[in-house]
């Protein structure tokens, strides 16, 4: 099991992903549509003063039952382990172990 706070720093990033993503578009547009140096780096440094968790990219999938950030399987949002154990106990629709 993750530590809570790693978990809740994730779910932190995404509330404010999500709240400045509106901000961060419009300043990158306003940065190519700029004339001047003086205004792209002005509007670059508005850019730069938003908050970091901001950015979308920062950003890390985690599985929903355990919190683990590696092995992270993106159709279930699961990690890699649970994944297995479920599969093996028939619990995900429409995958079967292979056996060839």
């Amino acid at each position: 099991m993750a530590k809570i706070c790693m978990i809740n720093r994730e779910e932190k990033r995404e509330k404010v992903a999500h709240r400045d993503t509106a901000k961060r578009t419009e300043l990158k547009k306003a940065i190519i549509a700029a004339g001047s140096l003086e205004e792209k780096m002005a509007l670059s440094q508005k850019l730069a003063d938003l908050d970091r968790n901001g950015a979308k990219i920062r950003q890390h999938n985690r599985c929903s039952l355990t919190g683990r950030p590696h092995g992270y399987h993106k159709r279930f949002g699961i990690c890699r382990n649970k994944l297995r154990e479920l599969a093996s106990l028939g619990l995900l629709p429409g995958v079967r172990k292979a056996s060839w």
